[in-house]
């Protein structure tokens, strides 16, 4: 017999007899209407053997079992379904004097009994009982099955905020592992190491490039440090929070791990530069002991990048070279205090906080008086001031006093009290400095603008030659005009052309290669397709709407 599948909609579920009288199996089966109780009786037998065969053959939903019967009874039965086939109901038929005798199928999980004669209403009770908790039941399968499968679609997801957790370092050891089991991750050794990829600004890598999206090119470099992570092993590749890619590695011991993640990185630098012609910068941090700590290597790792501001870009930065010998140096050196009159010419925020800690922590580790801090301190006022000088604005203008800023020091109390001062001394600075190049940067942002408006129609006209007009380096150009116009020299050149190849087409009878020439393109059939990409025509189709229209929609 086969069991009908009516859908989630007309849900059927299936029932069997089994009673040794003759008589009883046929009133209990022409007395209901099973349909109505959405069930399907599927057979039924005289005695308890052929019972459990046919409970093998059609595992149904329910069995309504006689307790007294020949070769097997009813209990037996009971045991056997419930072993073998936990998810079938029995309820058991017993006649009075059979009645303690019945409740020992209790520990048999039977799910009920029920004294002879049984009444058609009484039945009827039942079943509609039991239609209800199968449909609740199979409710909650529903429920779970969509959950596992919404789960499993989010697995990706839920992984990389897992991994992005451990970077916050609020993860515990055995949290982790049971993570890295569901995700399954797998690094094993004992030292682990952090990697941050992040991209360089390639605004003058190659100008011949189209440009791309930077979520798309943050994406492209993940995939491939994926697959190189994939490949080599015992490592995983996501992206964190700001689309940044991390390499996690694992191995035995910190020498070999750390050499392993050096050769990693300069695989990903090339492999990057190859293929997607761009560059990109690599800090590893420090080997750690335990996955747990992971979020210290990662740290450090974040800070080796950001040395990419003094070595230059498209390189591996490893936090052991840049500050593995800090302890041999004194507290305070020419280089610290150049890197940090640095960072304020540029306007560069995280490099002044992350320079200003760093000195304090020597400070700190100096063990100096309280004097000679002092003193360290002024000597950092002085070059900083004698920067500003030097680019000729007074202590007055940018801290709106003078000569009072060495004696500032002494009111100050503690180390942690300095570094909150000097942070703020050095972005009021930044600030000023900053304002200053934006007033000027506006100033040559509107020149560039002039400059394209009057030359669009030379074909040779570029980014070379405009920054040539203004004495600006190409990528520091790009900075100015895009933040000021929101297009690229490219983008906005483009826009000039095709308004006034639209101005042309709407006023004159000159022909597209004409016009073309007019706008600077030497190459008509090149013009005809930037000229439909912006505005949905062609040019001649352009025309033709504004001859019949009177505008173009």
């Amino acid at each position: 017999l086969s069991i009908p599948d009516f859908g989630p909609e007309g849900i059927m579920y299936t029932i069997m007899i089994v009673d040794d009288e003759g008589e009883v199996r046929e009133g209990i089966k022409n007395n209901i209407n099973w349909a109505e109780y959405n069930f399907e009786l599927v057979g039924d037998c005289e005695n308890g053997f052929d019972a459990m065969e046919m409970v093998d053959k059609l595992q149904p939903d329910i069995v309504l079992t006689d307790i007294c019967m020949p070769f097997v009874d009813g209990l037996e039965l009971t045991k056997y379904i419930t072993d073998k086939y936990p998810q079938t109901r029995v309820i058991i038929l017993t006649g009075y004097d059979e009645f303690e005798y019945a409740q020992n199928a209790v520990k048999y999980k039977a799910y009920d009994y029920i004294l002879k004669p049984i009444t058609a209403n009484e039945l009827r009770k039942i079943l509609t009982k039991l239609s209800q908790e199968l449909d609740a039941e199979k409710e909650k399968l529903e429920d779970f099955n969509r959950l596992k499968l919404l789960l499993n679609e989010s697995l990706p997801i839920l992984k990389e905020r897992f991994l992005n957790r451990i970077l916050s370092g609020n993860q515990t050891d055995n949290k982790i592992h049971e993570k890295f089991e569901q995700f399954n991750i797998k690094l094993v050794g004992n030292a682990f190491i952090a990697i941050e990829i992040d991209l360089d600004d390639n605004s003058s890598f190659d100008d011949t490039q189209p440009e791309v999206e930077d979520e798309l090119l943050h994406f492209a470099v993940y995939n491939i440090c994926e697959t190189i992570i994939s490949d080599s092993g015992n490592g995983i590749a996501f992206q964190n929070s700001n689309e940044k890619t991390v390499v996690i590695l694992a191995g035995e011991d910190t020498l070999s791990l750390h050499d392993r993640a050096v050769k990693t990185a300069e695989e990903i630098k090339q492999t990057v530069e190859k293929h997607l012609k761009v560059t990109v910068t690599v800090g590893i941090g420090m080997c750690c002991s335990s996955i747990v700590d992971i979020h210290h290597s990662y740290k450090y790792a974040e800070s080796a990048v950001d040395y990419r501001f003094l070595l230059g870009k498209n390189r591996v930065i490893s936090i052991n070279d840049i500050e593995g010998k800090k302890s041999e140096k004194p507290a305070f050196n020419k280089e610290w205090r150049r890197k940090l009159v640095v960072a304020i010419k540029t306007g560069t925020i995280s490099e002044i906080d992350s320079i200003t800690t760093k000195l304090v922590e020597n400070l700190k580790e100096s063990y100096e008086s309280i004097e000679k801090s002092y003193y360290q301190i002024q000597n950092i006022v002085i070059h900083i001031i004698g920067a500003l000088n030097e680019l000729g604005f007074s202590e007055l203008e940018v801290f709106g006093k003078e000569g009072g800023l060495l004696t500032e020091v002494y009111t100050i109390k503690t180390l942690e009290e300095i570094e909150d001062w000097l942070k703020n001394l050095c972005k009021k600075a930044s600030g000023y400095l900053t304002g200053k190049r934006d007033d000027n940067s506006l100033i040559q942002a509107k020149k560039a603008e002039e400059y394209i408006r009057s030359n669009y129609r030379d074909p040779n006209i570029s980014l070379n030659s405009i920054c040539k007009h203004l004495l600006m380096s190409t990528s520091y150009f790009s900075s100015v005009f895009k933040n000021h116009t929101g297009q690229t020299f490219i983008e906005y050149l483009t826009r000039v052309r095709i308004e006034k190849a639209m101005e042309l087409l709407k006023i004159s009878d000159m022909k597209v290669y004409e016009i073309s020439e007019e706008i600077g393109y030497n190459d008509p059939h090149y013009f005809s397709l930037i000229f439909k990409k912006i505005s949905g025509n062609t040019p001649s189709e352009f025309r033709e709407r504004y001859e019949e229209n009177g505008h173009v929609s």
